[in-house]
């Protein structure tokens, strides 16, 4: 919520112009140039916007009949309120006017007020509030003509006043502690400079709501600039050219954004680890395919560079095989993804980027896996079941590699985490930990389980049959590279989804632990100010409710003095819980 204020005309002005920047016409007139001053991408949700004029002190009702717990009574918010009749439905009596004549001498005016205020503070249609100020003790009196209903009470129409929906029971600052109830008072936008004649130092404000559905997150950078720029800077000079120049401006719009940022850029790292996963098993899928495809067509292959066919040639004839079939899936699951995902043009192009990426591995795997073994000369005879030589030198060399690069990247991950990379080559380490991790572990497997196959071949080649050590001596001495492809797919799959389930594991963990010191429980009901008792029957509501565990009753009371407990003194003891209790705790 965008919240505007400025304070009443000065005194240095003739009361006929202090009245007339009341007027509702000229707020009217304010209000329109206001919005047009509002800088982009900030956009206004004009049916949740309100503007007016308030009390800035509350006032004190001294009516005897008035519910006046601990002996206070209570105080009440005078407000305007634009366009009121269309967010409220009239239950009893009428909505307020307002006498066009009305200035800073008008001692009497009219107002409504909500079903809740009415029944807690025992108002009805023609009661008349004697109401006092910080000086004089019948200052104003205001007529009950009507008592309303609001519509959609959630929303930022009311949620920006809730006072005005809902009176609260509040605490004094005091010791001990005393009760006294606030509540707000809605009268017609033309008996605004009644307050005039009064010491409440009323203002005007303005309230706009964002249009929080037309944001996009390319925005958000932008858009806390443009906040910053609205609560001090040049964008603040602007409003006050038109709202006076002590307007000020207040929003927690930046906070929500700035928050709404730096959760993104934590998400973003976990994203990418994600990605990297992802990403990596596709394309050992696709390069396993090809190798596939390959192998099975090893004869043709074979038979067609015997005859004089060139490299280029051949790998050029299967890369327009495989195009005309990967290209129109990369395309229709572009289509796809754009259809089902709707956004803009910033998260078009790395959809596209994807669906490039995955055409272009899916039309090269095959070319490339089918002439690598054809460019040199080839035994006829050869046997792919036979193990001709060791583990090249090149190959330990590589493997140590990305052992060393796993180990760094675990390290890196363990003393940093995810989201405290910094950039660059340091992200794309930490990114890339569970891949590497997983290449690791199928490399290990490819180098250590042709060891037991041996050893369990020697007590079977002792029985009859040939079968069963024909088998065993075959896995245990054929070429490993149709092994490494679908083992290393299942575990970089397998490791991906276990540091997914360990970051929502500890996620979740952290909000358990975050709403237990914030609320010691999973939840808490509570009436606004935490002071008023919850009705009767509100503990077994919430106790049949689904996911609900445990209730229990809870009783706040605002009463320790830990400086008479320092000093040796006993601190007064606390109420016992009563049979309405002020909060409820939940635990689901």
């Amino acid at each position: 919520m965008l919240r505007l204020t400025a304070p009443q005309a000065g005194l240095e002005l003739p009361e006929p112009a202090r009245v007339a920047a009341m007027r509702p016409e000229v707020l009217d007139t304010g209000e329109r140039q206001l919005r047009a001053a509002l800088p982009d991408p900030l956009r206004v949700d004009l049916a949740q916007s309100s503007y007016g004029v308030r009390t800035g002190e509350p006032m004190t009702g001294t009516n005897r009949r008035l519910p006046s717990p601990d002996g206070l009574q209570p105080r009440f918010t005078l407000a305007t309120r634009s366009e009121l009749a269309a967010h409220t439905t009239v239950r009893s009596g009428r909505l307020p006017s307002a006498d066009a004549r009305t200035d800073a001498r008008t001692k009497e005016v009219e107002a409504a007020v909500t079903q809740a205020t009415a029944r807690e503070l025992r108002l009805r249609v023609g009661t008349v509030l004697s109401l006092s100020d910080l000086t004089t003790p019948d200052a104003l009196s205001v007529r009950i003509t009507g008592i309303v209903e609001p519509l959609a009470p959630n929303g930022s129409y009311w949620s920006a006043e809730p006072l005005l929906r809902t009176p609260s029971l509040t605490v004094t600052d005091g010791k001990p502690p005393r009760l006294f109830w606030k509540a707000g008072l809605l009268l017609d936008p033309g008996a605004a400079p009644a307050f005039l004649g009064t010491h409440t130092d009323a203002e005007m404000y303005w309230h706009y709501a964002p249009d929080a559905e037309t944001f996009t997150s390319a925005e958000a950078p932008r858009l806390v600039q443009r906040v910053a720029s609205l609560e001090g800077g040049p964008d603040l000079l602007r409003i006050r050219e038109i709202a006076g120049g002590n307007a000020v401006v207040e929003t927690g719009l930046g906070a929500v954004v700035a928050s709404h940022l730096a959760t993104r850029d934590t998400i973003a790292h976990v994203v990418v680890v994600a990605a990297f996963g992802t990403g990596s098993v596709a394309a050992v899928v696709l390069a396993m395919a090809g190798g596939l495809i390959a192998a099975g067509r090893a004869a043709e292959l074979a038979l067609l560079r015997s005859r004089g066919g060139s490299l280029p040639g051949i790998a050029g004839r299967l890369l327009a095989e495989t195009a005309v079939v990967a290209l129109p899936a990369a395309g229709a699951g572009l289509l796809l993804a754009v259809l089902v995902v709707r956004g803009d043009a910033v998260r078009l192009m790395p959809a596209v980027y994807g669906a490039c990426a995955v055409a272009v591995i899916a039309c090269a795997a095959l070319p490339v896996r089918a002439v690598l073994p054809l460019r040199g000369a080839r035994a006829p005879r050869d046997r792919d079941d036979f193990a001709t030589a060791r583990p090249s030198r090149r190959r330990t060399v590589a493997e140590l590699t990305l052992l060393l690069l796993a180990v760094a990247s675990v390290v890196t991950l363990r003393r940093r985490g995810t989201s405290d990379s910094s950039g660059g080559a340091g992200d794309l380490l930490v990114s890339a930990a569970p891949v590497l991790v997983a290449l690791i572990a199928a490399l290990v497997l490819v180098r250590l389980y042709p060891l037991p196959l041996r050893y369990a071949a020697r007590p079977v080649a002792r029985l009859r049959g040939a079968v069963g050590f024909l088998a065993l001596a075959r896995a245990g001495r054929s070429s490993s590279t149709a092994t490494v492809a679908p083992l290393l797919a299942l575990l970089i799959a397998l490791t991906t989804a276990a540091f997914g389930g360990s970051v929502l594991a500890g996620i979740t963990d952290a909000r358990d632990r975050v709403a237990l010191l914030a609320v010691g429980a999973d939840a808490r009901i509570a009436r606004p100010g935490e002071a008023a008792p919850l009705p009767a029957g509100a503990e077994e509501a919430v106790r049949r409710v689904t996911g609900v565990r445990e209730v229990a009753a809870v009783r706040i009371e605002a009463a320790a003095q830990p400086e008479a407990a320092d000093a040796g003194e006993p601190s007064p003891p606390s109420s016992p819980p009563s049979s309405a209790p002020s909060s409820s705790s939940t635990t689901s």
